[in-house]
């Protein structure tokens, strides 16, 4: 027999025996891989086991497993968090548009829960409850004088739709305690604090985050706004913390032209996407100002960086906070959740926003303390940032990442070195608490206003009144001075009547007022008033 024909006969038997060969060495492999992986997986439990048989007092596996995946997460950046079950809703209500509770809206004051407002149209206004209401009891339990916190408060009104809670009330001039039962139900939460006209053409709107409601809030307020004769706005993003990147898109796409691009996130298990305007906007053309603060951060920060990259309006204000990093939301079955960072997010012409976080989460955080000691709220020649995080707009401005949203235009944070008991009498809260004993005491007249034109036209802040208040502050140890500022005065009274006006009207009587004491609402005004 030639070689050729042994070849022929035993050539499909060595391909078998490879072939088995190579899936038995796969199988192996894959198996002591397996394994392999199994045994750096079980490293995590075999030391919770070790701590909870081993150590010196008694603990708890689940407790051991939180801490676990928290500092875990911890080590990766400052915005991959786990939220346990117990917090889960203190993290994503507000953000969801609404919530299962009660309906009021409340402050603890001199340790009791107090009635600030209820919800219009919530079942507690539907039963009665009232502003300046003292909520005593809850179920029969004693909430008042016993330091109880805003989250355990929550804790006790908010529940399921349609469960019931009974509020033993105190209210003044009832001549005893009331009982209440309130029947939860769903409380709309909104992120638009107000929306108004400055004049006859500037309009205002400020938003606390962005949430899944929020862009058919905007969408109405500009409606509204602009059936006003509105052609010029103001949009306040200070302090404003972020939310969905959703919402944000959605906001940027009321003012950018069509098919400019909004957004784009990239990730390295992320591909990249891209965000671009629709024809939808509703006020793409109109004169447009954004302001930002220290805390105006994430999606804030998204909006502003689409406005300044498009050349579409000015950012006025001082440096954004610097975050640039995308989160999504793992729900567990247990009811946690994680949110992990999965992507950065980058402004039309590049830039990555997202300050450095090298040194630590708590170092991250005090960066706003840090910008106060350097001087970078004072002035903006304080802020250096290296070239190569320049970039251009189409129209040729430099704009910068690596650190939050440069504004256009900077206005430091407010000082009044020469109004200094104005500002004893703000960070003691004196101001605050005067207003609120007032609005109590005369809570029957002050209802009497509806609605703010009302309240602003026929509501003063008298001398009778100013002297209350002094005679208030001296008495809490803050002595008035013979050589204060008619300015400072001017800002007392105003302050003083946006306390009580938010009492009486909640926002809508407050911004109105304060806005017109703020040096940064008060420049973009102006700005907007010279532009023709």
């Amino acid at each position: 027999m030639d070689r050729k024909h042994i070849n022929k006969v035993y050539q499909p038997l060595v391909f078998a025996l490879v072939l088995l060969a190579g899936i038995f060495l796969g199988f192996f492999l894959a198996r002591e891989g397996k394994l392999g992986n199994l045994k750096k997986q079980d490293k995590l439990k075999e030391v919770i086991n070790y701590v909870k048989k081993n150590y010196v007092d008694s603990v708890s596996t689940e407790e051991l497993t939180e801490k676990a995946i928290t500092g875990m997460l911890q080590g990766l950046d400052p915005h991959s968090v786990y939220i346990s079950a117990a917090e889960f809703h203190d993290y994503n209500d507000p953000l969801l548009g609404s919530f299962e509770g009660i309906g009021v809206e409340f402050r603890i004051e001199r340790d009791t829960v107090t009635v600030i407002t209820p919800v219009p149209g919530g079942p507690s206004e539907k039963i009665g409850i009232r502003a300046g209401d003292r909520i005593v009891k809850v179920n029969g339990k004693t909430i008042a004088g016993v330091k109880i916190t805003n989250r355990d408060v929550m804790k006790q009104l908010k529940g399921p739709k349609d469960t019931k809670v009974t509020l033993t009330i105190f209210r003044r001039g009832a001549g005893g305690l009331l009982t209440f039962t309130v029947t939860r139900d769903v409380i709309p939460t909104y992120s638009l604090d107000i929306a108004y006209m400055v004049d006859k053409n500037i309009g205002y709107i400020r938003l606390n985050n962005f949430a899944e409601t929020t862009s058919k809030e905007i969408n109405k307020a500009l409606n509204d706004l602009k059936s006003k004769g509105m052609k010029k706005l103001i949009l306040d993003l200070r302090g404003n913390g972020g939310g969905f990147l959703k919402a944000a898109i959605d906001v940027a796409d009321q003012f950018i032209p069509n098919d400019a691009k909004i957004v784009y996130t990239q990730g390295k298990h992320h591909s990249k996407e891209e965000f671009f305007a629709t024809s939808t906007g509703l006020f793409m053309h109109g004169d447009l100002v954004i302001l930002i603060d220290e805390y105006s951060a994430s999606a804030s920060e998204i909006v502003a960086g689409a406005i300044q990259d498009n050349d579409r309006g000015l950012i006025i204000g001082r440096r954004s906070f610097g975050k640039g990093l995308v989160q999504e939301q793992l729900d567990l079955k247990d009811g946690s959740a994680i949110r992990l960072t999965v992507a950065r997010y980058y402004t039309p012409t590049g830039r990555c926003i997202q300050r450095p976080y090298a040194n630590g989460t708590d170092d991250y955080y005090n960066e706003a303390y840090r910008r106060l000691l350097s001087g970078e709220l004072d002035s903006r020649d304080s802020i250096k940032l290296p070239d190569s995080l320049k970039y251009k707009t189409p129209k040729g401005k430099i704009v910068y990442g690596g650190g939050g949203i440069m504004p256009d235009i900077f206005v430091p944070i407010e000082k009044d070195s020469m109004d200094k008991y104005y500002i004893a009498l703000v960070n003691k809260g004196l101001i605050f608490q005067f207003a609120f004993d007032y609005t109590d005491k005369y809570r029957d007249m002050l209802n009497h206003y509806r609605n703010f034109a009302s309240f602003d036209r026929n509501f003063q802040i008298t001398d009778n009144i100013f002297r209350e208040l002094i005679a208030y502050c001296e008495k809490n140890g803050v002595k008035r001075n013979i050589k204060e500022t008619p300015e400072g005065d001017r800002k007392i009274k105003v302050l003083l009547k946006a306390y009580i006006g938010r009492n009486v009207l909640d926002n809508d009587g407050f911004y109105p007022y304060l806005n017109t004491i703020d040096p940064v609402f008060l420049k973009a005004v102006e700005t907007l008033s010279h532009h023709k």
